[in-house]
């Protein structure tokens, strides 16, 4: 009989994915009792405008190389086949009825958590699924309806300040980011003269 495991789904655009992604997803799994975490490449944010993002497959090409040296991390194309606008509670009905052994959470940051009454369903996310939120420095903590609730559980992973705007805005004015990069997809965004 399959052994069950508990999967963290970090959504985003990954436009790019950097290292603030990895040292979050990479905590998440290390220090909490996720056995997994798929970063859910998203094709089309409800929230973001959808001209300034690069094509589905080469976000999730980078997301592939950035976790290709960690097992426990995985790239997700699930969304892509989706109906768009992505809406995370159809994304979490699919994967249970696609992966019924195994037991899906959601990763959010501090932000994410003080909208998600704003969210598609989130009662129905809340009632189904625990969360495990990270903190976001420009955020503090927030104290809202959802702070004492049981499915949701704070994780004390690093602060990360990287935004992928902060590094498609640096990168178009010729500034050397690589750093906040995976190597990996550094050399695929200039390669392929992203975001320039």
């Amino acid at each position: 009989m399959k052994t069950s495991k508990k999967i963290g789904l970090y959504f985003g655009t990954f436009n790019p994915i950097h290292i603030g992604h990895l040292i979050i997803a990479n905590y998440m799994v290390e220090f909490s009792d996720l056995d997994e975490v798929w970063f859910v490449v998203t094709p089309h944010n409800p929230h973001k405008i959808k001209k300034t993002l690069l094509e589905d497959h080469h976000r999730l090409a980078m997301v592939q190389l950035a976790v290709e040296d960690y097992p426990k991390l995985k790239a997700s194309n699930v969304e892509f086949n989706l109906p768009q606008p992505n809406y995370t509670v159809n994304t979490l009905i699919y994967l249970e009825e696609k992966f019924p052994d195994q037991n899906f959470c959601l990763i959010m940051g501090e932000d994410n958590l003080k909208s998600l009454q704003k969210w598609k369903n989130y009662e129905v996310i809340l009632e189904r699924y625990h969360l495990y939120v990270y903190p976001r420095i420009s955020e503090g903590i927030v104290e809202n309806q959802f702070s004492s609730h049981p499915k949701i559980q704070r994780v004390p992973a690093p602060v990360m300040e990287i935004s992928s705007t902060f590094i498609r805005k640096s990168i178009k004015s010729n500034k050397n980011i690589r750093p906040m990069l995976p190597p990996e997809v550094w050399n695929y965004l200039d390669e392929m003269n992203f975001y320039k």
